[in-house]
């Protein structure tokens, strides 16, 4: 089960990490219009639809990654003090309540929006070629799909800690530093801290 989930988790975020480099060409997109805009005079009307679609794409996307990573947004005043059953048994409920109902009509919704696009094969009013919308609302319920199975597993999960009495692990990616970890790996004290920011602090003031 746990093979699975980790398989899962991996999904997700190949995809959250693929899709991520539509900031550095939104990046070059933008720069190269703000350019072509104001230096040559020569602005691309087109050029806001594609930003629209990169950042659209990019947004939906990102959803099953983050939720892999338990990175949502949550209200964690309280939440964070609760022992592993209780949060499982809270997620649980809101995964059911709201989650699953929200995402499985995002998914219904987006294939029938996406399939009325590809029907009249719709383009952005944008230009006399504007930009293939219909390839961007395709991604509505692809994105839906893959952050359903993300939320699946988170289920399971759930599920597993109610029995288990602790979380099941996930995939480790990037992670905000520790300082207190990061002192302890380098062996620095704070004592030693202390002492070199005063050396620091005097040989500046030998200097005046």
């Amino acid at each position: 089960m746990q093979k699975l989930l980790l398989t899962v988790d991996r999904i997700s975020s190949f995809v959250g990490k693929v899709f991520a480099w539509l900031i550095v060409s939104l990046t070059f997109l933008i720069t190269y219009e703000v350019f072509s805009r104001y230096a040559l005079n020569a602005p691309h009307p087109y050029i806001f639809d594609l930003m629209l679609i990169m950042y659209g794409t990019l947004f939906m996307m990102s959803g099953a990654y983050t939720l892999s990573k338990n990175g949502h947004v949550r209200g964690d005043v309280l939440y964070g003090f609760f022992p592993p059953r209780l949060q499982a048994a809270l997620d649980l409920t809101l995964y059911i309540l709201f989650f699953l109902p929200g995402v499985v009509a995002l998914c219904w919704a987006g294939y029938d929006y996406a399939a009325d696009a590809w029907a009249i094969r719709e383009r952005s009013m944008i230009g006399t070629a504007g930009a293939p919308v219909y390839l961007f609302k395709t991604v509505i319920p692809v994105a839906g799909t893959i952050l359903l199975a993300q939320g699946v597993v988170e289920i399971i999960r759930c599920v597993l800690c109610l029995k288990q009495g602790r979380w099941p692990s996930r995939k480790v990616d990037v992670q905000e530093v520790d300082v207190d970890q990061l002192k302890a790996i380098l062996h620095v004290r704070d004592a030693d801290i202390a002492e070199a920011d005063a050396r620091l602090t005097a040989g500046k003031g030998g200097e005046r």
